[in-house]
């Protein structure tokens, strides 16, 4: 019998410019990063039952501090990865083959003073170390390998939200 895959909420979160959030990732369990390849954007487990896009909202605010988020879309499909083999101590992810997604993607409404990646994940670490605004095109040469056909299929499914939002004033 093999491993099921974990239900997992991927967060795309934009700015007005059109950047989207991505934040510089540490090594848990079977996610292993790879230096150079460390981040990616908000994502988390998916409660039994839970709403997509609260499931969304839940880890954006746990790995980020955001709440102040406007809701833009949500795929429909559920997109897989497999973690590669991992031979380190014990970890909750063990009991996966890999996580099953969906993504949502929020409108940042916020400032950036909202921020606080410093928090402790609930009984985790703090998700990231370090966060950027970045051309959401450039994700998937920034993450690790084994998630990098996911990014590319969101950076596919997103792309129209990569744009600066209209002001209504001239340039």
């Amino acid at each position: 019998m093999s491993l099921p895959y974990r239900p997992n909420v991927g967060i795309a979160l934009f700015n007005a410019q059109g950047l989207v959030f991505a934040g510089r990732s540490h090594s848990a369990g079977p996610e292993i990063v790879l230096p150079g390849l460390d981040w990616q954007m908000p994502q988390g487990g998916i409660d039994a039952d839970e709403d997509i896009v609260a499931a969304a909202r839940r880890e954006l605010a746990e790995e980020t501090g955001v709440t102040s988020a406007a809701f833009l879309a949500t795929t429909e499909d559920w997109w897989h990865y497999d973690f590669p083999p991992y031979a380190g101590a014990p970890h909750k992810l063990c009991a996966f083959r890999g996580q099953r997604q969906r993504w949502v993607a929020f409108r940042f409404t916020g400032r950036d003073s909202e921020f606080d990646i410093t928090q402790p994940n609930g009984d985790e670490p703090a998700e990231f170390d370090e966060w950027a605004w970045t051309p959401l095109a450039e994700l998937p040469a920034r993450v690790v390998p084994f998630k990098r056909a996911v990014y590319e299929r969101v950076v596919a499914a997103f792309a129209p939200f990569a744009a600066p939002c209209s002001t209504g004033g001239s340039h």
